[in-house]
């Protein structure tokens, strides 16, 4: 066990280590499912619907040429499909592909099941009053909405 375990911990630290534990279970599911973290990310957030590449960039924070390698590597898994954007002829938006929509699906709801295990030890009063405060915190920071606690669309989104 940790030599410093009965210290208390400030916010910063507390928060640091909440976000270790859940990116080591983030990780975890992703390797269960065979994607990488910016893959899982991506699928995740076409969950949704559609979106183009502009905005497929600011939510993920990748730069143009990132997403751009990022939507090629996902196209030739199957995972998702180019389209044209109906309100601009010269651009198109990136898709859920049938096997994208299933696999993101099936990631989402393992992912926030064992993400959700995490507190068990709180009682259900304690994990509301988690729940709570750390919405307000991820609401306050304009957290980009790259995982919902929304059901996947049908395949291939709309």
């Amino acid at each position: 066990m940790e030599e410093h375990a009965d210290e208390p911990m400030g916010m910063g630290t507390v928060l640091v280590r909440t976000a270790f534990l859940v990116d080591a279970v983030y990780a975890d599911s992703v390797r269960d499912f065979d994607l990488t973290v910016p893959q899982a990310q991506l699928l995740c957030v076409l969950m949704a619907r559609p979106y183009g590449m502009f905005e497929l960039a600011k939510t993920l924070g990748l730069a143009k040429s990132s997403i751009s390698g990022l939507v090629d590597r996902s196209a030739k898994r199957d995972l998702v499909r180019r389209e044209a954007d109906p309100g601009d002829g010269r651009a198109f938006r990136v898709a859920l592909t049938a096997k994208g929509a299933q696999l993101a699906e099936e990631f989402h709801d393992a992912t926030t099941r064992r993400v959700a295990e995490l507190p068990l030890g709180l009682s259900e009063a304690e994990r509301a009053v988690l729940v709570g405060l750390l919405a307000k915190v991820v609401t306050d920071n304009e957290v980009p909405v790259v995982f919902t606690d929304g059901e996947c669309p049908s395949a291939g989104g709309s």
